[in-house]
């Protein structure tokens, strides 16, 4: 049992990622959307050893299930390499798990989306999944805290 235990706190980032896009519904999580936050949690804010890699096999993931080709792999990667500027930019010791960090980084990808096609419908789907990600990102992230005691 006490091997157990942190084997599945080394394997739950990884897990979770799998999880949120595995249970993809189109309201709640369009195309799995939903496993952007432990992916950027994971990769910028608490990072983990090979995460990075494992963060962008699924956002090519995301982008397959979109029908957008390397549209959130390109937007993961740019942010890859902003965060390489980390004497200026510290995501590891700020607020709310970098929430604001995290709202920029999606609200770049919807906004690019809402004006790809803009159409009232695509507006009010897009905003929907900006506010919907933003208010998930607390609890998703708080679990690694939970987990880790």
């Amino acid at each position: 049992m006490y091997k157990i235990i942190p084997f599945f706190k080394q394997i739950m980032p990884f897990l979770m990622t799998l999880l949120l896009w595995r249970l993809s519904v189109y309201f709640w999580n369009p195309a799995g959307i939903l496993c952007l936050i432990p992916i950027f949690y994971y990769t910028f804010v608490r990072p983990i050893d090979w995460f990075a890699i494992f963060g962008l096999i699924f956002c090519f993931l995301i982008d397959y299930r979109c029908n957008l080709p390397l549209f959130w792999t390109s937007i993961f990667c740019l942010f890859y390499a902003i965060n390489g500027f980390q004497n200026y930019i510290d995501m590891q010791h700020t607020d709310n798990n970098a929430l604001y960090m995290f709202m920029l980084f999606i609200g770049i990808g919807i906004l690019l989306l809402i004006f790809y096609g803009f159409s009232w419908t695509n507006l009010i789907n897009n905003l929907w999944l900006f506010i919907w990600l933003s208010i998930l990102y607390i609890p998703i992230t708080t679990t690694d805290n939970w987990i880790k005691q």
